[in-house]
């Protein structure tokens, strides 16, 4: 069984606020409720890998210091 593409952030994240302005609207049963639900519970946890993916990659910042490589940790606000 091929494995399913995985969505860029982007993606996600318009995907997840389609979603969110359709279950406000207020007009979907509550199987179509729990079904949009659970694809934006699944968008959001793609979302929140793809964030922690970045920040990952940005705390290997590599600087040069007199011909030296140092990786440094990126101290990102409210952390």
């Amino acid at each position: 069984m091929p494995r399913k593409k995985e969505l860029s952030f982007e993606e996600s994240l318009e995907k997840l606020e389609e979603i969110v302005k359709t279950m406000e609207e207020g007009s979907l049963s509550l199987k179509d409720l729990m079904t949009n639900y659970s694809e934006g519970v699944q968008l959001a946890k793609n979302c929140l890998t793809s964030l922690d993916r970045a920040e990952k990659a940005m705390d290997l910042l590599v600087k040069e210091e007199k011909g030296t490589v140092k990786e440094e940790h990126l101290d990102i606000e409210g952390e």
